[in-house]
């Protein structure tokens, strides 16, 4: 089995994960392959014979040169693979229906997206069903009709080869980490996916025109810890291998009772503070009397409290430690829960700046490195449990708790 998961949810949706709708999803062998290929190429030249090829029933990929000429590319069975689509569109041939990111979305919170950039057949996962089972991601996916269609305004070309090939609108770009998902990682490169899996350098802006170079050296296979990005949601890709190194839900809390039996207090209070439960954890409401605070510029660990304010009408943004003066934000502390986003089984020592989300210190710094695509033209580091944008300046801070006094 493999897995993708969508980065920026802390182990599961808003509203709970349902069917297709989930924030991390197993990609099993399927019972039957549905895997397709390339067969056989139609020139067309009315709009008319166009219809008369997707009847057949055919899976194809339209390619709209003009007016009055496509070229269909039928694509015919592959018992060798199986297909998985992922998109925004909830029609049946979507195995996997993504929605946009909220940026620091809290649990229970749904915002409204006014116009998604996620093309609603956004992708396709093809996967080996025998040995060494390689997963291949593709741009586009078929729709209820097994078409994909590039319209006239789509970037698209004919290859020296002969083959048709093009870009989806916003694309589908790709980071494969530099020495695999662990604690070694280091951040790759985007690139972009072709609608035939071919791999090019970046588009001058997200959805022009004109494609990028051909990186003949790299390929659409994915690795572990690949970063797929559909321009709206970001999607980790892990093996079953890789899988098997990341700690459990089990670990997590483990690491989360370790810190707890430790009884840190609050050095103004003198109160124990104790980390929330997983479960309770992912209820942001439900902040606690016993919940962690912290103060992100100097990294020193407190129960809440009402002073320190620089002035009457600050909020938590500019707070004053008690402990060594620093000022800067102040905010609650929350364990990272979704265990593939760690690249090791270290303790949750680290916090992000400013979502407050804990993990390992490896964890923290190879996320802080990573520069996710963000809208259709910016890239900026986030917090892979919230998706908030990381602070520039200091994107982690190591947390400096007290222990008890007797």
């Amino acid at each position: 089995s493999k897995a993708p998961g969508l980065e920026g949810y802390n182990g599961s949706l808003p509203n709970g994960d349902r069917g297709r709708r989930k924030s991390r999803f197993a990609l099993y062998r399927r019972v039957r392959a549905n895997g397709l290929k390339p067969s056989t190429v139609h020139v067309l030249n009315t709009v008319q014979d166009g219809k008369t090829v997707s009847v057949k029933g055919l899976h194809s990929i339209s390619y709209t040169l003009s007016r009055n000429q496509t070229v269909v590319v039928e694509y015919s069975p592959d018992k060798e693979t199986d297909m998985f689509q992922i998109g925004r569109s909830t029609e049946s041939p979507i195995d996997f229906v993504v929605t946009d990111t909220v940026s620091g979305g809290h649990a229970g919170e749904e915002s409204p997206i006014t116009q998604s950039t996620i093309s609603r057949f956004a992708c396709r996962i093809v996967c080996e069903r025998n040995f060494p089972y390689r997963a291949r991601i593709y741009a586009a996916g078929f729709d209820s009709s097994k078409n994909i269609f590039l319209g006239e305004k789509a970037a698209k070309w004919k290859n020296p080869d002969g083959h048709m090939d093009g870009l989806t609108t916003n694309g589908v770009l790709v980071m494969h980490p530099r020495g695999g998902f662990t604690e070694e990682s280091r951040p790759g490169v985007w690139r972009e996916i072709s609608v035939c899996g071919d791999v090019y350098t970046l588009r001058e802006t997200r959805s022009a025109q004109t494609r990028g170079k051909l990186v003949d050296s790299e390929s659409n296979v994915l690795l572990d810890g690949s970063l797929i990005d559909l321009c709206g949601a970001t999607l980790l890709w892990r093996t079953a291998d890789g899988l098997l190194h990341t700690p459990t839900q089990k670990h997590i809390e483990a690491l989360r009772q370790e810190i707890n039996a430790a009884r840190p207090q609050c050095p103004v209070g003198l109160n124990t503070l104790v980390f929330p439960s997983m479960q309770r954890s992912r209820d942001l409401a439900a902040l606690e009397e016993k919940q962690p605070w912290v103060y992100l510029t100097c990294g020193h660990v407190h129960g809440f409290h009402n002073w320190g304010h620089r002035s009457e009408r600050e909020s938590n943004a500019q707070r004053e430690c008690p402990m060594c003066r620093t000022v800067g934000p102040y905010v609650p502390l929350w364990l990272g829960c979704e265990p593939a986003f760690y690249v090791d089984t270290g303790a949750p020592t680290y916090a992000f700046v400013p979502c407050g989300h804990v993990c390992s210190e490896k964890t923290a710094k190879y996320w802080s490195e990573i520069q996710l695509p963000h809208g259709t033209h910016a890239f900026h580091a986030s917090c892979p449990f919230c998706a908030s944008q990381l602070s520039p300046a200091q994107g982690y801070a190591r947390l400096i708790f007290q222990g008890p006094i007797d």
